[in-house]
């Protein structure tokens, strides 16, 4: 085994950053590493080889068909000896495309990353990508095991869970720190943060109407959101409309160091895999309140947050209250965070895991009959 193709679709988020360490990680160990995805991705792999194909986020019959036959012919050129797509849509490509490679065909693993999006249509595609992938993949690795046990559903019958580390981060400065509570400018209020992209999935409304029903305590603690995304002015129209003070810090790249600002981190999310921001607050030993939901319990265990239901803003707004009001459960959660960190995956061992995958992938496919 010596060379890596990795197919990734659209991306906004960790999915793309997470291919990036696995095929520098890869090519640092003497493989050859080569990424095929969208141009808009590009930037994400300055250290190893790209060629793009047009693989959209939502379904395209003409274009889909068009990256299916790129694919292919890139397949041909690079020959890899094992092709790990990561998302459904990069998979369902990737199975079609080495539908007629023959003898000759690499082997496939697939990462899923995501849980269906809502809506009937979308689901009903969602479905049938799962079912093409389950079918067609040699492997599949999954961010969180209701995913992996919906893929089993769906047919695979090699699924394991994938490993999704947060990328090491150096502890923020004193400066870097001070340059993050003057850009907050709390003035006194307790700071609750939250990070990530503002998309539906993230639960930013969810948390938004948990910091209204707080308004009446005093001080009044200060909501602070970093990230960008699609609803950006309908979070900020609702701030405006019910009178509160938000702080959109837009896309930041100095999470530790806001971080290091904030009295409580909260992930109010509809779903998770394994988000980085959760393991970013983890290392960085902060109370962290956060949803029940996809892989987030597997990462922080019982002890190091608080886990509310999904979509309650009430039980959000008290969990996050009693870490404000009571320094000692604060305090407990924030050396229960550093403990639990201990046990997080590093990029290396994702590294590991990939290559032990693809090492028994590749002898597998070498030994399948003409």
């Amino acid at each position: 085994m010596s060379r890596i193709g990795y197919v990734l679709g659209t991306t906004a988020g960790g999915t793309g950053r997470h291919v990036a360490m696995l095929a520098e990680g890869c090519a640092a160990r003497g493989l050859e590493a080569s990424v095929f995805g969208p141009a808009s991705a590009q930037g994400l792999f300055p250290a190893v080889s790209f060629a793009p194909v047009d693989i959209a986020d939502r379904p395209r019959p003409a274009a889909d068909a068009a990256a299916v036959l790129r694919l292919r012919r890139l397949r041909a050129d690079y020959a890899p000896d094992v092709v790990h797509a990561h998302g459904l849509r990069a998979a369902a490509v990737t199975a079609l495309a080495l539908a007629r490679a023959g003898r000759g065909r690499p082997a496939m693993l697939a990462t899923v990353h995501n849980v269906p999006p809502p809506g009937t249509v979308s689901g009903a595609i969602y479905l049938a990508l799962e079912r093409l992938t389950a079918r067609r993949a040699d492997a599949v690795l999954c961010v969180s095991a209701d995913l992996a046990e919906r893929m089993r559903r769906a047919g695979s019958r090699d699924v394991a869970l994938a490993v999704v580390p947060a990328p090491p981060a150096a502890p923020p400065s004193a400066e870097a720190i001070g340059k993050a509570r003057a850009d907050i400018g709390a003035a006194g209020r307790p700071v609750v943060l939250a990070a990530g992209r503002l998309a539906p999935q993230k639960g930013f409304d969810v948390l938004l109407e948990a910091m209204i029903s707080l308004r009446d305590r005093d001080p009044e603690p200060l909501l602070v959101i970093a990230g960008e995304g699609p609803l950006a002015g309908q979070l900020a129209a609702r701030s405006r409309a019910a009178c509160r003070d938000v702080r959109f810090l837009g896309l930041r790249t100095d999470i530790p160091a806001l971080l290091a600002a904030a009295d409580v981190v909260v992930v109010p999310s509809r779903w998770e895999g394994q988000p980085l921001i959760v393991q970013e607050a983890l290392r960085a030993g902060r109370p962290l309140v956060a949803s029940r939901a996809g892989g987030i319990p597997g990462l922080t265990g019982e002890d190091a947050a608080l886990l509310v239901p999904v979509a309650e803003p009430g039980h959000l707004a008290s969990a996050v209250l009693s870490v404000l009001e009571d320094q000692a459960l604060a305090s407990q959660l924030g050396a229960a965070a550093l403990a639990r960190a201990q046990a997080l995956p590093s990029a290396s061992d994702a590294v590991d895991a990939a290559l032990a995958a693809y090492a028994r992938l590749a002898a597998g496919a070498a030994a399948r009959p003409a």
